[in-house]
């Protein structure tokens, strides 16, 4: 699950059934949620532990039993404690028709319509029914399941249509835009030049303000001060060169940005609690 390029260019299940499903534990080398947004709409269900997550504006901590719902072009991310969860995602077009014109799901991919970002436990018992059922289906890879799981989407629109689990996007809400579109454009500096040395005017440079008020600003947003986030973003990245290459620690620390590998290692062991050593070493 590459949750690491901000704007997610990861295409998802397959070419006849574009849905994704991603079961994340501790081991998991994207067990954290950097930024990042899809076009795609993200269900998250919480089964163990908690998860502090912020979507576009808006951060909660969901526990087990909760499902998070991450609309199309949604920021998000957010960091797991002794969390298991599992994430479906999928576009709206996967429920498109030739035969059957659903103005709900065209207003829903055009993003007019926001839906509700959050299902606690205990709450909504026929949506939660249906999306245990789902998120079983979808590790079943074969056909008939895979006509269970678009029925069963269908079911989930309508719901969420019936029950009015939706917002018409406030388009005149300028600030709040602004804001979300400001910080994207400065993860995707982070994520053009994280190899590189950054520096805290250039990422102010790239929102458009002083220094002092971007580091509110960028605080405010994500939980983090700017160069907090670029080493805690560059670790994330060496988690998955860890994980997905052959690769030297030394090599990896200089590829994401680090020139001193005592440096890196200590970053390292603040962000994941252990060594890349012993990171290495651990069951995935």
């Amino acid at each position: 699950m590459h949750y690491i390029k901000y704007k997610e260019m990861k295409h998802h299940g397959t070419a006849d059934f574009p849905a994704g499903y991603y079961h994340v534990t501790e081991s998991h080398p994207q067990y954290a949620m950097p930024y990042h947004w899809h076009e795609e709409l993200e269900l998250i269900h919480i089964i163990n532990g908690t998860f502090h997550v912020t979507i576009n504006e808006t951060t909660r901590t969901a526990a087990a039993g909760d499902i998070l719902l991450v609309n199309s072009g949604g920021l998000h991310g957010g960091t797991p404690y002794d969390c298991v969860y599992e994430c479906l995602v999928f576009p709206v077009g996967l429920l498109f028709s030739q035969t059957f014109d659903s103005d709900f799901l065209k207003r829903l991919d055009r993003q007019d319509l926001i839906l509700d970002e959050y299902f606690p436990a205990g709450e909504d018992t026929a949506i939660h029914s249906l999306l245990k059922r789902l998120f079983a289906l979808m590790q079943n890879s074969e056909e008939g399941g895979k006509l269970q799981c678009l029925g069963l989407l269908y079911q989930l629109m309508g719901l969420l249509c019936m029950d009015k689990r939706y917002t018409v996007s406030d388009k005149s809400d300028l600030s709040s835009h602004r804001n979300l579109y400001l910080l994207k454009n400065v993860l995707n500096y982070i994520d053009a030049h994280y190899t590189e040395k950054i520096a805290l005017n250039e990422l102010a440079r790239t929102a458009g303000m002083s220094p002092k008020y971007f580091c509110h600003f960028f605080s405010e947003m994500t939980g983090r001060t700017p160069i907090d986030y670029v080493n805690y973003y560059r670790i994330e990245r060496a988690c998955c060169l860890l994980a997905g290459t052959d690769s030297r620690v030394t090599d990896i620390a200089m590829l994401c940005g680090f020139n001193d590998v005592s440096y890196f290692t200590r970053a390292f062991k603040k962000y994941k609690g252990k060594s890349p050593g012993q990171y290495l070493k651990a069951p995935l």
